[in-house]
């Protein structure tokens, strides 16, 4: 399974042969667990890598219904979907931004860029629309109540467990495509900025057991702030079970609370500053490129010909009405 075309063969282990070669080497190992599945000796050990780990059955009004909890195995879980992901964003490489590129004839600092919003946009997609359908499947959408009644939310269901290990998985295999990629020096920074925001979000609702998180994909950042206060500054605050208890998992104290409060609003409030900080660069941009512009078109623009009582001037020559020159009159000599 070819992901790029190789124009140079490089040697084995080399940095180059590394990196031309990432996706085929992580989905040889993706077929080398999942070959694992088909014997009984490595299944149990395998299964690891694929499913979900620590599940109950509860009862519930609907039936028996499987539950998650997290614990270290989930790990592995996240080693085998981060390893999904890398051969995902070869194949969104390959054969979608990689044939916009050619056909754009983009310079290498907007190639750099378009690839990046490129990936961010099919992953930002995605989760829009797998965040929008566990709102309506688990009921956050018509009872937003749930999002801090019976918390802590110990058990969780499959699809929203997924949905974290999911997350964690491609916020950490950003890491690796830094390399992988060849970002320059002086994007790095800017990029690992957001990835590590990302993960520690990500990591904190997952291990605190705030559901809420699971769905701030679909919602504005002014509707982020919203239900953070609605569920964590209101809702938590009026719950019975106050305190920190790690056996139980609840983290449910003033101080936790307030540290993720403040974590949000600053992160928000950072985001909503760089992107008004863009706009207004952009728009200085703009306004600069117009000007120039008009500055060239008027120095282009000829300038109009000045008549007289004998024809025109044009570049310091009299001329006739025709657009002949008048012939000079010849003096006769003395």
């Amino acid at each position: 399974m070819a992901f790029r075309r190789r124009n140079k063969s490089y040697p084995f282990f080399s940095q180059e042969f590394l990196i031309q070669n990432h996706a085929d080497i992580v989905f040889s190992l993706v077929i080398f667990i999942l070959i694992g599945l088909m014997f009984e000796a490595t299944a149990k050990t395998a299964i690891l890598f694929i499913q979900p780990q620590y599940n109950i059955s509860t009862q519930s009004p609907e039936g028996e219904v499987t539950l998650y909890q997290y614990g270290w195995r989930d790990w592995a879980t996240i080693l085998f979907y981060f390893f999904i992901t890398i051969i995902l964003h070869a194949v969104v490489q390959e054969y979608i931004l990689d044939k916009v590129n050619r056909r754009l004839h983009l310079s290498k600092s907007k190639n750099t860029k378009f690839n990046e919003s490129g990936q961010l946009c099919v992953f930002h997609l995605v989760s829009s629309v797998w965040s929008f359908y566990i709102l309506i499947t688990e009921g956050y959408l018509f009872h937003p109540s749930s999002l801090w009644e019976n918390y802590p939310h110990v058990h969780l269901r499959f699809q929203v467990k997924f949905f974290y290990l999911t997350q964690l998985a491609y916020w950490l295999h950003a890491l690796p495509e830094l390399y992988f990629q060849k970002v320059r020096k002086e994007e790095i920074p800017r990029q690992l900025q957001y990835i590590c925001l990302y993960l520690l979000h990500v990591s904190a609702a997952y291990l605190l057991k705030f559901d809420v998180w699971a769905v701030c994909f679909v919602f504005t950042r002014m509707v982020t702030l919203t239900l953070m206060f609605l569920a964590v500054g209101f809702g938590l605050a009026r719950a019975e079970n106050q305190g920190l208890d790690w056996d139980l998992g609840n983290f449910n104290t003033v101080l936790i609370r307030m540290t993720v409060l403040l974590l949000v609003c600053l992160t928000q409030s950072w985001l909503l500053w760089k992107f008004i900080r863009f706009q207004l660069r952009r728009w200085r941009e703009f306004r600069h490129e117009q000007a120039s512009r008009k500055r060239a078109a008027a120095k282009q623009t000829p300038r109009p010909l000045k008549r007289d009582s004998l024809g025109h001037h044009e570049n310091g020559v009299i001329k006739a009405e025709n657009g002949a020159s008048p012939r000079p009159k010849k003096i006769k000599a003395p």
